[in-house]
């Protein structure tokens, strides 16, 4: 990649390929869907032409040579916690790993948060996700504690990536919206302050009748107020936690289909193949769409088995099979529940693939939508894609197709938001010093004649 400035000779010329004066140009590129040597022009923080091959005479304030590099619409987490993020170690590390040890420790951490750091940790978060082309997150927050500390550090910390990032927040009872005491009333409270999604737990309620009727009072809640809801639903190795069910009705019930989500369903994994038979054709009817967060799923779940080992994540293939919209989240980093992560969805979309055995050319590259295009249609996102008049928010990744860009975790070498760079990484190149032996490693190329990553350069 080569990116070089241009000085802007006319501010009044109207677009037209010939004579076209660009804000950005972005030279020979592959899109995501395999199309070859494109190049992108944006005007006003906006993509106004997508074309093969535009005149040399182009004029453009910037230029980025892609040099066949993939150029992608933004990275998209559907599911994330902010409130908690970096604050792994506080109040001590997680010994066991679980996932009931992380709710205790944060259920611990909650009384000494300090709202300065969680808005802290949420800006540092928020830089590491623009390094990596991740420009739009929903993450709930915990409206279980009356001070609302975290809904308030959060709700600022939205206004100000606002020019970089999308932030989409959800008011999660992480205690129980029915089970923790006044909860119902602060949920409501974070939505009067502004929150744009309304959360639940059901399958942490006393009972399953508590899960099922925390389900229907939250999504009347957001009927009434037009907002989308986002549960945590069945996360959990009981094939009887069957609350997504109760959700699918609920949304259809009410007409709430596109505007709901079930957030991880790892209980699905569990059940029995007659049940799912007729639970997946209800979610696909009630218009639902589910979010796996593979990073974590395959992390906790599972725990109480000797062996063989449940892998833990809900069915993925065959939801996205009934034409039901899955999403990956990368749900936690460096919190009380999980040690690892930097902000990179493509990790998510790695794992995702080995935890669903989606090996086929077409599976791979729904994992890819699964970070990127997928998401942005659950959040519902304006503007989205690589299409003229989308927003010019776009990610330059040292790799020619999706599937590439999942195997080599890809640097991201540009990052675009409403048609500036917001950031830039040099490519990754390894240097020998081995007799006989090429100078620089190139992990874009396999051995001689052979082809590194299935199909040729631009293939669908």
């Amino acid at each position: 990649m080569r990116v070089r400035d241009a000085r802007r000779r006319s501010a009044s010329l109207s677009f037209d390929p010939m004579t076209a004066m660009f804000d950005l140009l972005v030279r020979d590129c592959i899109l995501p869907d395999g199309r070859a040597g494109m190049d992108i022009g944006v005007q006003a923080g906006r993509i106004v032409a997508v074309d093969a091959g535009m005149p040399t005479a182009t004029v453009a304030a910037r230029v980025i040579d892609a040099a066949g590099c993939l150029l992608s619409p933004p990275f998209v987490d559907a599911h994330f916690h902010m409130d908690s993020t970096l604050s792994y170690g506080m109040p001590r590390v997680n010994a066991s790993g679980t996932l009931l040890e992380g709710i205790a420790l944060w259920g611990e951490l909650k009384p000494t948060l300090v709202q300065d750091a969680i808005v802290e940790r949420a800006l540092a978060y928020c830089d590491w996700a623009v390094a990596r082309g991740l420009l739009a997150i929903r993450s709930h927050v915990d409206v279980c504690d009356p001070r609302l500390l975290a809904t308030e550090a959060l709700l600022h910390v939205r206004d100000r990536v606002r020019p970089y990032l999308d932030l989409q927040l959800v008011a999660f009872p992480q205690d129980g919206v029915l089970r923790s005491a006044g909860s119902m009333d602060t949920l409501v409270r974070a939505l009067d302050m502004g929150v744009d999604v309304v959360g639940g737990i059901p399958h942490f309620e006393r009972t399953m009748a508590d899960g099922a009727e925390s389900v229907r009072l939250l999504c009347e809640l957001a009927a009434q107020r037009g907002l989308r809801v986002d549960m945590h639903c069945d996360e959990s190795d009981d094939p009887m936690s069957r609350h997504i069910e109760t959700l699918a009705a609920q949304s259809h019930r009410l007409g709430l289909g596109g505007r709901v989500a079930g957030s991880h369903l790892t209980s699905m994994h569990s059940m029995d193949n007659y049940y799912v038979s007729k639970l997946i054709p209800l979610i696909k009817e009630a218009g639902v769409a589910a979010i796996a967060n593979p990073l974590i799923n395959i992390t906790l779940q599972g725990r109480h088995d000797t062996y063989p080992k449940r892998r833990g994540m809900t069915r993925v293939p065959e939801l996205m099979a009934a034409g039901i919209d899955v999403a990956f989240g990368h749900d936690c980093v460096m919190d009380p529940w999980y040690g690892m992560g930097s902000a990179d969805m493509l990790e998510a979309a790695h794992m995702g693939l080995h935890v669903a055995q989606m090996t086929s050319q077409a599976g791979m590259r729904a994992c890819f939508d699964a970070v990127t295009s997928t998401p942005a249609r659950i959040l519902g996102l304006e503007g989205y894609g690589i299409a003229p008049g989308c927003r010019a928010d776009f990610v330059l990744l040292q790799a020619r197709d999706p599937v590439e860009a999942i195997r080599l975790r890809a640097t991201r070498l540009a990052v675009v938001r409403g048609g500036k760079v917001v950031s830039t990484m040099p490519p990754a190149v390894a240097t020998l010093s081995l007799e006989g032996r090429p100078q620089n490693v190139d992990f874009l190329r396999g051995p001689a004649g052979s082809l590194a990553n299935g199909p040729s350069r631009g293939s669908a």
